[in-house]
């Protein structure tokens, strides 16, 4: 605590309240609710979700708000508030093949079964201001969800891609285990998916410029809405406890075979909790390129290659704490190193080797 501060406790109920204005900001303007954010702001309040390990959008929103808008600072009182709450259990791996989509494309097959669901995308969008938002319009009608097989799916049919991790062990829960390396693919899954979206992002981009052994394609990307399910020991049977909407993608990637496998196509995944495709499409990527031992690959030195140097920098809470704890007092820290450098000057000029003339003298 700054307990130098004048007025102490007085000056930081007083940072409170000031906080608290500047969080309302202008009263003759309508207050933002939690409706709108979660409504019409959707898309950072699924990144808030998806980063925070927590599937629920009015608290997220309610994060967004209480934050400013800070996005990370919002993923921090989720992260907070979730380890507040009791576990009951875990349920069943969902099963996205049968997710109903509001978007699917594949940039492999044309005419993919099913066909191609552009859904809600800023894609076919020209990137130009749209001031005609500024005044209220009328909503197109929702469409409903397909359900559509994986593309990678035909792909195996024939051989082609590698099978599906078969692995049935249960996974290491990183919310309740600190990471440990070297990490089994399902913690670097876990780990990329609350990751920084940005960081992800440049590591993604990093493997595209070279630096990593990954040539990509979009086997497919979906978002939609899949059951998630609970088993009951006590009834014999699974219920389901209601829907989440994922973003899913699986991207196909170049491998030329090993001593032990055959030329084939190798997948990399990715899977986000909301709408969230920017992210799953770098997670793919990032876990693909982390996958070269297992795949018998050589090692570049690539970032992305990197297990300790990815998933020990990729959660943005851990990043945000130990870079911003420089702003804390460090007045004793601070005044040895000071007293240091001095030391070291004054040794320095005592032994006649520091030049201290101006550069004209010395001409």
């Amino acid at each position: 605590m700054y307990v130098a501060v004048k007025g102490g406790e007085r000056a930081i109920d007083a940072a409170h309240d000031w906080l608290a204005r500047e969080r309302r900001g202008a009263p003759e303007l309508a207050e933002i609710g939690n409706d709108q954010i979660a409504g019409q702001l959707k898309l950072a309040t699924d990144r808030v979700m998806a980063e925070g390990s927590l599937y629920d959008r009015d608290l997220a929103a309610l994060a967004i708000r209480q934050a400013r808008g800070d996005l990370i600072e919002a993923i921090f009182l989720i992260r907070a508030y979730r380890t507040t709450l009791p576990r009951f259990g875990h349920s069943v791996p969902v099963e996205t093949a049968a997710m109903a989509c509001i978007r699917r494309i594949s940039a492999t097959f044309k005419d993919a079964p099913g066909g191609q669901i552009l859904g809600p995308t800023f894609d076919y969008t020209h990137r130009l201001i749209d001031f005609a938002l500024l005044a209220e319009g009328a909503v197109p009608p929702p469409r409903d969800p397909e359900t559509m097989p994986h593309v990678t799916g035909f792909l195996g049919r024939d051989g082609l891609i590698e099978a599906a991790d078969p692995d049935d062990t249960e996974p290491g829960d990183l919310t309740r285990t600190p990471l440990s390396l070297p990490a089994d693919r399902a913690l670097r899954l876990q780990a990329l998916a609350r990751a920084d979206e940005g960081f992800i992002l440049s590591l993604a981009y990093s493997t595209q410029r070279g630096y990593g052994r990954t040539h990509a394609f979009v086997g497919e990307l979906r978002i939609g809405l899949v059951t998630v399910e609970m088993e009951i020991p006590e009834l014999g049977l699974s219920i389901a406890l209601g829907e989440v909407e994922l973003t899913e993608c699986e991207t196909v990637n170049q491998f030329l075979g090993s001593k032990t496998e055959p030329a084939q196509f190798t997948r990399g995944y990715g899977l986000v909790l909301g709408q969230s495709e920017r992210k799953a499409i770098a997670m793919s990527l990032v876990d693909r390129a982390l996958r070269w031992k297992e795949l018998g690959e050589d090692f570049t030195g690539a970032p992305a290659q990197d297990e300790e140097f990815v998933l020990s920098h990729c959660d943005n809470i851990q990043a945000t704490g130990f870079l911003e704890h420089i702003k804390l007092p460090h007045y004793v820290d601070f005044q040895s190193e000071l007293e240091l450098i001095r030391r070291i000057r004054a040794e320095a000029l005592k032994q006649g080797t520091a030049d201290t003339t101006e550069p004209e003298d010395r001409a």
